[in-house]
């Protein structure tokens, strides 16, 4: 919005010729989800704390989190609000990617508030069934998968998809791509809602694989320089580094609220949405495989609920102590504070292995 408000200026005063680049939309989308979420933040507490929309624990939890009930949830809202909002005011709204981005953070969104309300609503720790909850998401995923292989037939995307450490093989999946995609995004919004579970850690996540496909995205839209790293150039997606710069500002500023002890949580309006969009944006670069390693902390927390359910249905035996993976260390004595902030550096880990291979191709 503010961008071809500003940009055509550039004619008249010729500082305003520096809305031309992407790099310096991104940093004020950024800066403006920040400020987003520092004006909003305390104010949407408040709100929420007078609506008495509280936390309900499970009572098999750590007995450390029993503390935490009725700390005010749904502050995903907040994230939401804070990445949406500077994406619309600084990216270039003709571009057909940044509106995708959009939607599926808003749709995934929508689906983790309806879990919400539906929660609270019927004072319990669950909400959509597992059915309503993925019929919904497979909805949204196979639109935006059916979309993307109608612009594919026009010429304007492409239904390939990259390996890391392997330049030249892109397969080409044709229609094969929607189901593909769909697992992609599905996966992305159910492992961040996994992650979410001790005060900061998904969002602190979150924060560093958004940061990562800043750069991702940057590169897959520049010809020249995913030319030289044999990256698929996707034109036209380097407009979502603005986006992804929003995510960046929209956690940096959430994570001051939700960090230990949180001053409220997100709940599945902002882990949803949060996950929805980062699978989302691997999908657009054409990085869904990249997306297992950006996002190779959310892959151990899923993974780890698939192995514990598969072994006590089939051996009757549980592997963790308690699943999802934070907190089977939770109760293993490791303080949540010690937990949290290791499983970051795991997730810089993940992410720094991901950008080493971009040069490993």
């Amino acid at each position: 919005m503010l961008f071809r408000l500003l940009y055509p200026l550039h004619e008249y005063i010729s500082v305003f010729n520096v809305f031309r680049y992407i790099t310096f939309r991104s940093a004020l989308s950024t800066l403006t989800a920040l400020l987003i979420s520092f004006g909003l933040g305390s104010w949407l507490i408040r709100k929420l704390r007078n609506l008495q929309i509280g936390q309900n624990i499970r009572p098999e939890g750590p007995q450390t989190h029993h503390t935490k009930k009725g700390t005010p949830t749904m502050g995903g809202l907040l994230i939401i609000l804070a990445a949406v909002l500077p994406t619309l005011l600084w990216a270039d709204l003709t571009n057909r990617y940044v509106w995708i981005a959009v939607a599926s953070t808003l749709a995934f969104g929508v689906i983790g508030f309806l879990d919400d309300y539906l929660k609270l609503r019927k004072m319990r720790s669950l909400g959509l069934t597992v059915r309503g909850k993925m019929a919904a998401q497979i909805l949204v995923a196979g639109a935006i998968g059916v979309y993307l292989v109608h612009l594919a037939h026009v010429d304007l995307f492409t239904t390939q998809f990259s390996f890391p450490f392997f330049k030249r093989w892109t397969p080409d999946l044709g229609w094969f791509y929607v189901p593909f995609i769909m697992v992609v995004i599905i996966g992305a919004a159910n492992a961040v809602n996994l992650t979410d579970g001790l005060d900061g850690l998904a969002i602190g996540s979150v924060l560093i694989a958004s940061a990562t496909f800043a750069i991702l995205v940057y590169i897959a839209g520049n010809a020249v320089a995913s030319t030289y790293l044999g990256v698929l150039n996707v034109k036209g997606s380097g407009e979502l580094t603005v986006f992804c710069g929003a995510l960046v500002g929209a956690s940096l500023g959430f994570l001051w609220f939700n960090c230990n002890p949180a001053e409220v949580f997100m709940g599945d309006v902002g882990s949803m949405a949060l996950g929805g969009a980062i699978g989302t944006v691997a999908v657009l670069i054409k990085q869904e495989i990249l997306l297992v390693f950006v996002g190779g902390l959310f892959v151990m927390e899923a993974v780890s609920v698939i192995l514990q359910v598969g072994s006590f249905k089939m051996r009757g035996r549980r592997i963790f102590r308690m699943a999802p993976l934070h907190h089977h260390f939770e109760l293993a004595g490791w303080p949540e504070p010690k937990v949290i902030i290791r499983f970051w550096i795991i997730a810089i880990i993940f992410a720094l292995v991901s950008l080493s291979t971009l040069k490993l191709r």
